[in-house]
């Protein structure tokens, strides 16, 4: 069974310009208690500006639309940017630690570990972009 739960925030179409449409939207009080609220990256006190990829020119600017996110890939990239990266550095820790009588070059060790990690999630952003992306709902 299959969990079709989303995070939406309420935007207006701020420009279209080659299949990508730029939506803006401001932050909401909802946002403290928000699983995503890591992924999302909203400034509190400000707007933020995604750009989606359309192709079927269904939007016109200045309409207010909602940006929805998969709730499924919002935990997704919390494992890839937190979960993974911790788990990698405390396993590199440990191991360096048993072999090594030098705590801080382990330490030191472990967390340039992390350096090729981030390296790859780098080189892969475009494919990263795709997985990742909002989609767009009209309010009616």
């Amino acid at each position: 069974m299959q969990d079709n739960k989303s995070i939406e925030h309420s935007g207006v179409v701020h420009s279209i310009e080659n299949g990508i449409i730029k939506v803006g939207f401001a932050t909401q009080s909802a946002c403290a208690s928000c699983l995503a609220n890591g992924v999302c990256s909203v400034p509190e006190d400000g707007d933020k500006e995604v750009e989606i990829i359309d192709k079927a020119g269904k939007y016109k600017i200045g309409e207010k639309v909602d940006i929805v996110l998969q709730e499924s890939l919002g935990l997704r990239a919390l494992f890839l940017g937190y979960l993974l990266p911790f788990l990698i550095l405390f396993f590199v820790l440990i191991v360096l630690s048993n072999i090594m009588d030098s705590e801080l070059l382990a330490g030191l060790i472990s967390l340039f570990c992390l350096i090729p990690y981030y390296l790859v999630l780098y080189l892969q952003r475009d494919k990263l972009k795709k997985t990742f992306s909002f989609n767009l709902k009209k309010i009616v």
